[in-house]
């Protein structure tokens, strides 16, 4: 049977969503469908469009599902432009010039950007921000320049400035309005934006109106403006704005707006009966819609018309909220007061870098628009008022200023949103569909997009589809879990068994199937120690080294001033004397201050990061091993002498002590373990305020579990009595391991008793009586960890390649000069400006002057961390992220006196590359050194350049407004 023809052109994000309403519907049973798309590829997020230039694959973007046109029968030709109407004979021509005839043709061509009309705008790299094709040119273009300007200083122009941020770009933008962003924001909010913006180095020139794109003579164009000025740039970078590409439209002589836009009614019907525009090409009322949520709704009302189900596009809420360049911007409603008698509360943080206004009616009872900058929190809500016109409270302004201002609290939530309640725009999901999911069991974030898609557009709604989801979870009484980080969407509990059972061994693994990003410094340690709890491979193993923390991956603790202190393993707290000569030999050749611990071994401070390996073979060599204090673990079994020496012990615990110690080092645990044995009820090794402990009877051994000292001491539970000794290590093996498999993340086992349902009696269930039938099991765990034990310092001394990562710099054997040694209490004291090295010499000369320095091979920089190195007189650390590249900032640590940024973990923030320092925790970005969390805070940043693949890097930092030198005097 002949079905009717109907033909789409254009196969972008509308139109997509436009065939996938035509399913949902079944009409792709009704028509025969043929999609015209232009590009090569199939439908894309453009709106993620940005998240190519950090690292998302182009396959990532795509919007189609797997086997949708076979599965549903859709025609798909990509590649093949419709290039002309036919209304009388109805049919379309496309660019091979075939035919292909239409009962209804839909109309989905979107936009094309605008370029201004300048002299010199079709000079090569003088692109357009558009397409898939587009990224290719401009990292193409971007690789072979070191400054890049956007024309546009709206919200595409600043999404196209962060793409050439991202490429290494000095970046420039430059607008011919008077503000930035001002469709959607009012004075004051693009003025603090601006300023936000200018603070990450981008250079903002608004008022200017470009004359003409001439050959510039330091760089490959030059743009002369109107009042003289000029602007060297390699890549000229245009997003100006959108202009619907209506030609098609108009060659069929279809209506069409004065300022362009094919004329549509509320069913989307243009002025032939028989087609019809979604999208950005379509004109609604006079007006273009620049965001895809309006193209999505017109997309479901004109399914809905072809269906025969009552429908009508009435026009679209324009409300948004980006980050752009990593700055929260967002705008509702009538933002720019304009309603009649409206007014306006505004509160602004200039230290913060905070601008927050809201303007409402003139009774002062309902909210009319809002614009936030820097902090957009109160998005969600304020958006959800203006929607459903939920009344202001009795002081309006409490909902912008900040908590402690004084203001009365925000208490509108997701219970006072009414179940018709828009949540989602993109796929028109309200708050009741999304309780609908969850009453039809969608219990996470994961299920409740799959069900209904809310959250699946541009992403703005996911906040808010997550508070209605554990809002609605709550209601039905089932507990809320909490993710550990941005990067994976589980606790800590759920990933351990995601480990276990998937049998994952690196990160990578499993981050590509239950993550997202490229990790942080919560959950990459958090992996690196599940990983090695479940399979207890050498941490230094190139997929492993990166998730290590300074202490993990260079077995040691570290100090504040960027040394280490080395604890050698003394189980039981039992030494020889020559062991206690062999440690006071060590420390006397390598100056170290040394201390008895509370655990009963010797610690020694003061080790240089080179000096290690040398140090642990001297303590090798004298029959020592690794203590493991630098990790969360078993740190020691402190113990009596028992029945050995002492007239009171009943039992002999100083044996048993180390028998433990030898069973349990190096177990990875949530959090350290401590343990000890006492040989009688006098209790001389406190074994009643450890996490496991032991105190001997006449009949055996009684077991204490849970205690701690510290901030919150916890005083242990006495589990069992009178046990045998293999009886007390099979227990002990089942309740560590039940631990580690259960325990939040650094979460002490005091803590995790106090919060385990069921308690002291639920774990004697588990433990002693096996009551969840895993007892073989744990026990079979422990002893895997147990067998696959081995001495990391051993390890890594029999590894010349793994020894590489001790050196002091990449490119120099010299010491840190910024340690120096002061005898009094064994203390560190800064180096003086002579002992840096702070002299005029000629490297500081070529650093002034500025020249490009070859430092070291790429593979000499381990993937995922990074390493020191010497530049121009100067300390530099280097780190490769292969999905980013290769950066330098300085290795100094604010608010320290340690060079040991080189020893961070590394990892994204929102997808922007970061090193968070191992002392403090402060986090930095690597493209030009800002603080995530304090933008006032920078370190020093280098241009970096790799080639042959050898990495070289330019002998001055990048200027605070610059990501690139000035010029350089030699390139590599």
């Amino acid at each position: 049977m002949h079905k009717p023809v109907l033909v789409v052109a254009g196969h972008g994000m509308v139109g997509h969503h436009f065939l996938e309403q035509l399913v949902a519907r079944e009409l792709h049973q009704h028509y025969h469908i043929v999609v015209f798309g232009e590009e090569t590829a199939a439908a894309y997020d453009r709106v993620h469009l940005s998240e190519f230039f950090s690292g998302r694959s182009a396959a990532s973007l795509s919007m189609v599902e797997e086997g949708f046109f076979e599965r549903t029968g859709i025609e798909l030709r990509l590649g093949q432009q419709v290039c002309a109407i036919d209304r009388q004979r109805k049919c379309i021509t496309d660019a091979q010039g075939a035919e292909t005839p239409y009962e209804l043709l839909v109309l989905a061509t979107g936009s094309y950007p605008f370029v201004p009309p300048i002299p010199g705008n079709d000079r090569p790299d003088c692109l357009a921000y558009r397409t898939l094709d587009d990224l290719a040119a401009i990292t193409a273009s971007a690789q072979q320049g070191s400054v890049g300007v956007v024309v546009g200083g709206g919200l595409l122009g600043l999404e196209a400035a962060n793409a050439l941020k991202q490429l290494g770009l000095k970046t420039h933008v430059v607008e011919f309005a008077p503000r930035l962003m001002g469709v959607q924001l009012d004075e004051g909010g693009a003025a603090v934006l601006r300023q936000k913006i200018e603070a990450l180095g981008v250079s903002v020139h608004t008022g200017k109106k470009t004359k003409a794109i001439e050959a510039g003579m330091l760089h490959r164009h030059c743009m002369n403006f109107a009042d003289g000025e000029r602007l060297e740039t390699d890549l000229v970078l245009f997003s100006a704005g959108i202009r619907p590409r209506d030609q098609l439209a108009r060659a069929a002589q279809l209506a069409v707006g004065p300022r362009g836009g094919i004329v549509i009614d509320d069913q989307c019907r243009t002025s032939d009966e028989s087609i019809f525009a979604i999208g950005e090409c379509a004109l609604w009322n006079g007006q273009i819609f620049g965001l895809v949520a309006p193209g999505y709704q017109m997309a479901r009302a004109l399914a809905d018309t072809l269906a025969g189900r009552e429908n009508a596009f009435r026009g679209a809420d324009m409300s948004t909220k980006l980050k752009l360049l990593g700055v929260d911007v967002a705008s509702i409603g009538d933002a720019h007061g304009r309603t009649l008698g409206s007014q306006s509360y505004r509160w602004v943080d200039e230290p913060a870098g905070v601008y927050k206004k809201m303007v409402v009616s003139a009774d002062g009872k309902q909210l009319l628009g809002a614009v936030l900058v820097g902090d957009s929190s109160e998005y969600n809500t304020l958006l959800q008022m203006l929607l459903n016109g939920i009344p202001l409270p009795a002081a309006p302004e409490s909902l912008i200023l900040p908590a402690g201002s004084g203001a009365a609290p925000k208490v509108l939530g997701v219970s006072a949103l009414p179940s018709t309640a828009q949540i989602c725009s993109c796929h028109n999901v309200s708050k009741g569909d999304i309780c609908h999911a969850v009453e039809q069991g969608c219990g996470d974030l994961a299920a409740v997009k799959a069900c209904t898609r809310a959250g699946t557009g541009c992403g703005g709604c996911v906040a808010l589809v997550k508070q209605v989801l554990e809002h609605e979870l709550v209601q039905r009484g089932v507990t809320v879990k909490k993710d550990i980080c941005e990067h994976f969407a589980y606790s800590r509990q759920e990933l351990y068994h995601l480990v276990r059972i998937g049998g994952f061994r690196t990160f990578d693994q499993l981050l590509a199937t239950h993550g997202t990003g490229h990790g942080c410094e919560v959950c990459k340690p958090l992996v690196g120690s599940i990983l090695a709890s479940c399979w207890n491979e050498y941490l230094l193993k190139p997929q492993h080294l990166p998730l290590q923390d300074t202490n993990d991956r260079f077995f040691a603790n570290i100090q504040k001033d960027g040394t280490y202190s080395v604890v050698p393993r003394v189980p039981g707290g039992e030494i020889t004397p020559q062991g206690l000569i062999a440690i006071g030999q060590v420390a006397q050749r390598y100056q170290l201050y040394t201390k008895i611990t509370g655990g009963q071994r010797v610690d020694m401070f003061g080790a240089r990061l080179e000096q290690l390996p040398e140090i642990w073979q001297a303590l090798i060599d004298a029959g020592f091993e690794t203590g493991h204090a630098y990790g969360k673990s078993l740190r020691t079994v402190k113990s009596c002498v028992g029945a050995s020496w002492c007239r009171y012990g009943v039992q002999d615990s100083t044996t048993l002590a180390i028998e433990l110690e030898h069973r349990y080092k190096g177990l990875r645990s949530p959090h350290k373990i401590k343990m000890a044995v006492s040989g009688c009820t006098r209790e001389c090794a406190e074994a009643q305020s450890k996490d496991v402990g032991v105190i001997a009877t006449d009949k055996g051994w009684n077991l204490y579990l849970c205690g701690n000292g510290g901030m919150k001491p916890r005083h242990a539970d006495l589990f069992a009595s009178d046990l045998d000794t293999a009886t007390l290590i099979k227990t002990i093996d089942r309740f560590l391991m039940f631990y580690i498999r259960t325990a939040d993340r650094l979460q002490r086992t005091s803590v995790w008793m106090d919060n385990l349902e069921g308690g002291l009696d639920y774990l004697r269930q588990v433990v002693l009586e096996d009551s969840l039938g895993i007892g073989a099991e744990l026990e079979n765990e422990m002893q895997a960890v147990v067998d696959s034990y081995q001495c990391e310092w051993q390890t890594t001394l029999a590894d010349p390649q793994r020894l590489k990562l001790f050196r002091p710099f990449v490119n120099s054997e010299k010491p840190d000069e910024a340690v120096a040694w002061q005898p009094e209490r064994g203390q560190r004291r800064p180096a003086t400006v002579e002992e840096r090295g702070q002299v005029i010499t000629v490297q500081q000369r070529d650093a002034r002057e500025g020249r490009w320095e070859e430092v070291c091979a790429l593979a000499a920089i381990p993937e995922q961390a990074g390493i020191a190195a010497r530049v121009a007189g100067q300390q530099i650390a280097l780190f490769h992220l292969p999905a980013f590249g290769v950066f330098a900032v300085a290795n100094h640590e604010p608010g320290s006196q340690a060079n040991v940024l080189a020893r961070g973990l590394t990892g994204d923030v929102a997808g922007e590359p970061v090193v968070i320092s191992p002392l403090y925790k402060q986090r930095f970005r690597l493209r030009d050194g800002v603080s995530v969390d304090n933008a006032a805070q920078r370190i020093s940043a280098w241009p970096v350049r790799v080639k042959n693949g050898q990495v070289w890097i330019f002998s001055q930092p990048m200027k605070v407004d610059s990501n690139v030198p000035a010029a350089a005097s030699e390139a590599p």
